[in-house]
């Protein structure tokens, strides 16, 4: 177990949140179909995902209701306000970790691996919201939400949980972060993604 985790895992969630929460605010009304990092998906479809796997973390919480569409197979269309529809996903998740002991050995989540210590469990939710903060930042011309404070706990998580969700297609496979990489760029590359490096 981690210490540092145990201790922080709901700053980091709520980090999380605000990062995707921030990202979603700052689309122009143009970027709602811009590509994104995510292979095939529009800023939409990526939104629509980030907001049905929190829904799922709370519904594997609470037993409550689960996405009303299938995060994987996003349709790219969102009725009424996107930032709306993302704040009750978000309200959803917040609430339901809110239930959640700190020190809780087994807390049910929407992934194979099945229930998860809590900080792993939260820092797998965290982990998601980030990671699409960062394709919905990066695909509509945003600075990048992820900071090194993070991105460090991030990737204690993902070491732990990413390689048997690749199979799943839940993550591409990691690439090469080089020699120089930050704590970001180090994440990113182990999440499949290709960062965009300043010039």
């Amino acid at each position: 177990m981690s210490e540092t985790m145990t201790a922080s895992w709901r700053t980091l969630l709520a980090e999380s949140h605000d990062a995707l929460r921030g990202a979603i605010t700052g689309v122009t009304p143009g970027g709602w179909d811009a590509p994104t990092p995510c292979e095939k998906w529009s800023v939409t479809q990526v939104l629509q995902h980030a907001a049905g796997d929190q829904i799922a973390y709370a519904a594997a919480i609470t037993g409550g209701p689960w996405p009303s569409e299938d995060p994987f197979s996003p349709s790219g269309h969102v009725d009424g306000d996107p930032v709306a529809y993302l704040a009750a996903a978000l309200d959803a998740s917040a609430g339901a970790w809110a239930t959640v002991d700190d020190r809780a050995e087994q807390v049910p989540v929407p992934l194979p691996q099945g229930p998860m210590p809590a900080w792993l469990a939260a820092g797998a939710c965290a982990l998601d919201a980030a990671v699409h903060a960062w394709d919905i930042a990066t695909a509509t011309g945003q600075p990048s939400p992820l900071t090194p404070a993070m991105a460090r706990p991030l990737m204690e998580v993902a070491t732990r949980i990413v390689e048997p969700l690749r199979a799943y297609g839940a993550y591409a496979a990691a690439l090469d972060a080089g020699d120089d990489a930050d704590d970001v760029v180090m994440l990113l590359a182990y999440l499949g993604r290709r960062p965009v490096r300043a010039s």
